[in-house]
């Protein structure tokens, strides 16, 4: 999921420029080396769910916290990290992120426990927060003219090719070695990420950041986290318990908290409330949650339905998902094409339609599940509609405020995708908690719910103001 995502932080890559690099193909290997850290980690633990769940003995329930721990801090702390670049250096944020993220994965590969795992889980997400917002500045400074739009598009192909070739090497690292190995497999990038960082990237800041919104943060964080906790609590085997209901209301007073603080920083806030002055802007960021969302259940539920009511290995479970990057990396600059000259709403719904009706394709995939004739039609179906949102998505975001709140609402909008991910995952403790013919019951109940969701952000299009083409 993240190579998809990552299309909707291209703006941050556009601001304050300092000049061309004297090594701009070594800066272009960091910030690459660095970012696909976050790519290859967001896709290949999918694939691991089924074999940590039976090492670690954890209840099937607990295991959406596996995806959620790393999730939570990448949503909440997304813009934050951008901005501490601005205020520290983005090289310096770059380091320590991808630090962080090397000593987290060391950590996760290592802990003996659910919990430990989960608390390695969640350092990698604060490290993918710091490292992905300050990889793009740090292209945005280091190139210039069509130089940058070159670097920003490979970029994009190598973080596409390594949502690509993540689960099947998850697969077989799990099949072949054990799925500690999917953790350790992250040093050495991270080792020649920070080597090219420190030697070759130029110490740079912006002479005039704006103030930390850490109180922000902090309530961001709060707020997401309980209401995470409360809808893993709900959805799983205990139920809406006490607990999960009063987890709920502290994530709701939290947020609502949170909201109060941004409205009384105004321009100064970590997100600016102006930007939903923009009733684009409010349309795209409900398609974004919603699709997104389903889109993160998807990748989570595939996988572990493959292989543990199917009987694939997790190589064979991760090669199936292949289909997916490849035709977007394909189609994609096709529709973004087209939404430059005929504008974006209508691909975005289109592209939203056609995924809803993947969703209902993939309620086939079950015991005995031929791969031919179940999975890759919906998969392909899947794609080329993702491919009809995610490029025109980012345009149209782009376009739906003023020139002052592009970065901002770039920044949002990738943090809200990675949020609709997080709440989606969430609610799987029930599916992930069954086995047998239960298992593929709730997991096709689950997709229809999806299908549902996508459609819902096909309708929210209808909020989008008729665009002139570009």
């Amino acid at each position: 999921m993240s190579g998809v995502l990552a299309n909707c932080d291209r703006a941050a890559a556009m601001a304050r420029p300092h000049g061309p690099s004297s090594h701009p193909r070594l800066v272009l290997a960091a910030t690459i080396l660095a970012s696909s850290l976050a790519f290859i980690d967001g896709s290949v633990v999918n694939v691991g769910l089924p074999a940590i769940g039976h090492s670690l003995r954890a209840d099937a329930g607990d295991l959406p916290w596996v995806i959620d721990a790393y999730l939570l801090p990448l949503s909440a702390l997304l813009l934050f990290g951008g901005a501490a670049g601005d205020r520290y250096g983005r090289r310096r944020l770059l380091i320590l992120g991808t630090v962080l993220f090397a000593l987290a994965s060391t950590a996760c590969a290592l802990a003996p426990s659910l919990a430990l795992l989960l608390a390695g889980r969640v350092a990698q997400g604060i490290g993918a927060a710091l490292l992905m917002p300050n990889s793009l500045a740090i292209l945005g400074e280091a190139f210039t003219g069509e130089a940058r739009g070159r670097a920003i598009g490979a970029w994009a192909a190598v973080g596409a090719m390594a949502g690509a070739i993540g689960p099947v090497l998850g697969g077989w690292l799990i099949d072949a070695v054990g799925w500690r190995a999917i953790f350790f497999v992250n040093l050495p990038v991270a080792a020649g990420a920070i080597f090219f960082a420190w030697r070759f990237v130029a110490p740079t800041r912006d002479p005039d950041p704006a103030p930390l919104d850490g109180l922000g943060a902090l309530l961001a964080t709060l707020g997401l986290g309980a209401l995470t906790w409360g809808l893993t609590v709900g959805a799983g085997p205990a139920g809406w318990t006490p607990l999960a209901v009063g987890l709920l209301g502290v994530g709701a007073a939290a947020s609502a908290a949170f909201l109060a603080v941004e409205h009384r920083l105004g321009e100064r806030a970590m997100i600016p409330l102006a930007l939903f002055a923009s009733r684009d802007f409010v349309g795209l960021t409900l398609l974004t949650f919603l699709v997104y969302g389903a889109l993160g259940a998807l990748l989570v539920l595939v996988p572990y339905e493959l292989i543990r009511a199917v009987g694939y290995s997790a190589t064979a479970a991760g090669a199936a998902l292949l289909p997916f990057p490849l035709v977007m990396a394909v189609v994609s600059p096709v529709t973004g094409a087209l939404a430059g000259r005929a504008g974006s709403r209508l691909p975005l719904g289109v592209g939203s339609l056609l995924v809803a009706g993947g969703f209902l394709l993939d309620t086939r995939i079950g015991p005995p599940g031929g791969f031919w004739t179940t999975l890759l039609p919906a998969i392909l179906v899947i794609s080329l509609g993702m491919a009809g949102v995610a490029a025109p998505l980012t345009t149209a975001v782009l376009g739906s405020v003023d020139a002052r709140h592009t970065g901002s609402a770039s920044g949002l909008n990738s943090a809200v995708a990675r949020t609709g991910g997080l709440v989606a995952t969430a609610l799987l403790g029930g599916v992930l908690s069954a086995s047998g013919a239960a298992l593929t019951q709730r997991f096709r109940l689950a997709l229809v719910v999806g299908a549902l969701a996508v459609a819902g952000g096909a309708a929210s299009t209808l909020l989008l103001r008729r665009q002139r083409a570009t």
